[in-house]
């Protein structure tokens, strides 16, 4: 393929290079003549193991060129590459001028271009962007359509410095975002010689996927600090207890917990967590990561009680009060807490969980249930009918069997709020539906 990189810094430098080396012809674009004459002599102008070979040996075959000259560029490939900054602004905004007049350039130079051209962005942008903003002005300035005139896609970048060749071609996953399938067909071509799972995703999608990334690894960094500071107020190795933590593929360094929904609770981490929390604070260890979790579990409980307030109704059906489904554990469920706040609040509510009889209850489960609930037995219904035939909204809360039939049982003019992904993309639902985090 022919591909035009408009950038010639760190994405963009990687990108032309190794788009080179798989036979691709590139054509590096950059308002740094400095930057363009580096390249066209074959030098790199960012330091990175094996690229500068990767750019000598493409220059010296002539599958790799650099010019300031927008116009000639887009017109002479199939596919232009967006890989200029995105720096911050003082208020932590990103300043997107690079980008836009990049596109402007690309815009104006398919004016009179009547072969269909690809634009990908590649650098990094908030969610929406490439949709609202950078589609209109490429349309605007060229005067054609997107999906029909011309693609558009959104392909992020995961490239690390220092690894980064290693990762062009040994990613994790290519993330293709798409505003057709042609111009999702397009990119994914160019990866021929890249031996990696592809996902095929919208725009805003791809857009989240790369700042949920730097967010987690910047999370990870924060959480093995705070540990490791503790760990060592403690006179424990910090290293050894992460490097144990990192041992086990199952629950810790897995997807598990990584889904989202409602907030957590049972008898182990609500109480675990407090208790680290105030050991940290007896060895003046600040934790304010670990401090965070707690504020903002309790945010999603509230998130739920505003979503049934939202509705306007006022006959509420809860399926599920337990912490998780398959147990009969109430013990810190969120669920509890939410029944109670809207009990509070005037709502008629009922529940029912398969698991959960309240008369079955022992020890400190039933004492906690009773505490927050002392009015539980007026509450429970005897099945999942039962709730549905009286409630205006219903809350679905956890993955029991029961709940997983819910969708289908919906009436035209109840709504369906869900809390744990189980109706999640089904289109059997008569009645509204929203979910918590989707």
């Amino acid at each position: 393929m022919n591909v035009s990189v408009f950038g010639l810094g760190y994405v963009g430098c990687v990108s032309a290079a190794c788009l080179a080396r798989d036979g691709h012809r590139v054509v590096g674009v950059d308002v740094n003549r400095s930057k363009v004459g580096q390249v066209a002599a074959g030098q790199t102008p960012v330091i990175e193991p094996e690229l500068d070979q990767f750019v000598r040996q493409a220059v010296r075959s002539k599958h790799l060129r650099a010019t300031v000259d927008a116009r000639s560029a887009v017109h002479q490939s199939d596919i232009s590459l967006v890989c200029v900054g995105t720096p911050s602004n003082g208020n932590g905004s990103l300043h997107m001028g690079f980008v836009e007049r990049v596109c402007r350039e690309i815009g104006s130079a398919l004016a009179d271009k009547p072969a269909y051209h690809v634009v990908v962005v590649r650098s990094t942008v908030l969610p929406g962007t490439v949709r609202t903003k950078l589609v209109p002005l490429l349309e605007d300035t060229s005067g054609r359509r997107a999906g029909a005139d011309f693609g558009v896609c959104m392909n992020p970048e995961f490239l690390r410095e220092g690894t980064a060749v290693k990762d062009y071609y040994q990613p994790s996953q290519i993330v293709i975002g798409q505003l057709d399938a042609r111009s999702g067909d397009v990119v994914q071509e160019t990866y021929h010689a890249v031996d990696a799972p592809s996902i095929r995703t919208e725009l805003d999608t791809a857009e989240m996927v790369k700042y949920v990334n730097n967010a987690f690894h910047a999370m990870k960094v924060v959480f093995a600090n705070e540990i490791g500071n503790l760990s060592k107020s403690h006179g424990i190795d910090g290293a050894k207890v992460m490097d144990i933590l990192c041992q086990d593929h199952r629950l810790n360094i897995s997807p598990a917990y990584l889904r989202p929904g409602f907030a957590f609770g049972g008898s182990c981490l609500p109480k675990d967590l407090r208790a680290l929390l105030y050991a940290a604070k007896e060895h003046d260890a600040e934790c304010p990561l670990l401090r965070a979790i707690v504020q903002s579990n309790q945010q999603q409980v509230q998130r739920g009680i505003e979503m049934v307030e939202r509705t306007g109704c006022k006959k509420v059906g809860v399926l599920g009060l337990s912490f998780k489904a398959g147990t009969d554990d109430v013990r810190e469920s969120p669920v509890v807490t939410l029944v109670e706040t809207l009990v509070g609040r005037g709502y008629r509510v009922s529940v029912y969980d398969e698991t959960v009889v309240p008369e079955q209850l022992i020890g400190a489960n039933k004492s906690f249930l009773e505490r927050e609930l002392p009015h539980i037995a007026a509450l429970m219904r005897s099945s999942v009918d039962a709730v549905l035939e009286d409630a205006e909204v219903v809350v679905l809360t956890n993955g029991g069997e029961a709940c997983r039939r819910v969708p289908q049982m919906i009436r035209d003019n109840q709504v369906l709020i869900d809390v744990a992904g189980i109706s999640n993309g089904h289109t059997q639902i008569r009645g509204s539906y929203e979910g918590i985090c989707w």
